[in-house]
């Protein structure tokens, strides 16, 4: 316990200081949990989700993984997706990257790290599709950034094309999907507008019809 003592006093400093600024706010946070935007990043300890938006505890969904990766066969990721869209009924799915993402640079290079190589196989792929592009920039550092840009793009689409957000949109649902990204070196969030809101902004091969 004496390990966590500090952690412990930070704690109690964060609650009290929110409760001087409104005695009610924990009361309101216990009796429901109504965020609007869910939040898919990275693990990275440097990209806390709430804190670079300026938003409370109860204002985001948060979803995390290594280089902020959604795949078909996740069923952790899909299942938080479905609790927000379906439960929730969130408005807004921020997908944020950040720059210079260690595990963008790992999927670039050759070097085996374990199990996290399956994981990041996905941007290994798109590497390799986008070697061109990539191949004009001029430093390594340019290219790792510019790559989690494109993983972010990736990434939108990954979520736009599964059959919970097609679905919430075949009810009416109102949804949209937005590309985002963080830089650690400045703290500044920004769009990559890439933001998907419909059907008519996939790929017909992705539109799924609606069940019967």
């Amino acid at each position: 316990m004496h390990d966590l003592q500090e952690l412990i006093d930070n704690n109690q400093r964060w609650a009290d200081a929110i409760t001087q600024r409104d005695p009610d706010f924990f009361a309101k946070l216990a009796r429901q949990q109504t965020p609007e935007f869910l939040w898919i990043g990275c693990s990275d300890a440097r990209v806390p989700a709430n804190e670079i938006v300026g938003m409370l505890p109860g204002d985001l969904f948060v979803h995390r993984n290594v280089a902020n990766v959604v795949l078909h066969t996740d069923l952790n990721c899909l299942s938080v997706i479905q609790y927000a869209v379906e439960v929730l009924k969130v408005k807004h799915i921020l997908v944020t990257g950040h720059y210079g993402c260690g595990g963008v640079r790992a999927a670039m290079q050759d070097r085996q790290l374990g199990l996290i190589d399956g994981w990041l196989r996905s941007i290994r792929d798109l590497y390799y599709e986008k070697r061109g592009e990539l191949a004009k920039l001029d430093s390594i550092d340019a290219q790792v950034d510019r790559l989690c840009e494109l993983n972010v793009i990736q990434q939108v689409a990954n979520v736009a094309h599964t059959s919970i957000v097609q679905n919430a949109w075949h009810r009416g649902q109102e949804l949209s999907i937005h590309g985002c990204i963080y830089g650690i070196k400045d703290g500044r969030w920004k769009s990559l507008d890439t933001t998907i809101s419909g059907f008519a902004q996939l790929p017909p091969q992705y539109r799924l019809r609606p069940l019967e």
